[in-house]
């Protein structure tokens, strides 16, 4: 664990240093401290595959069999092309 003094800038910013540049953080206020948590947000239209452990392992599967070279050529899907899409 790694202890580091920063200082508050006159806007009320805290820098982290270039190495947290462009992460998200969940910020947790505790007896005074301020607990800095790494978070990964995600589209809410994908939201359904992380609640639904089955959809997830279907395509974690997937995508472990494409690595291995374990793929298959399911033809065209030109055909749902002019399908109305709701």
């Amino acid at each position: 664990m790694s202890t580091q003094v920063r200082e508050v800038d006159s806007k009320g910013r805290l820098t982290l240093g270039k190495e947290k540049a462009g992460r998200q953080f969940q910020i947790e206020e505790l007896d005074g401290r301020l607990i800095l948590t790494p978070v990964v947000t995600i589209p809410a239209r994908e939201s359904w595959l992380h609640a639904n452990p089955e959809a997830m392992a279907s395509v974690m599967r997937g995508l472990q069999q494409s690595a291995a070279g374990e793929r298959r050529y399911l033809g065209s899907f030109a055909h749902f092309a002019d399908d109305d899409i709701d």
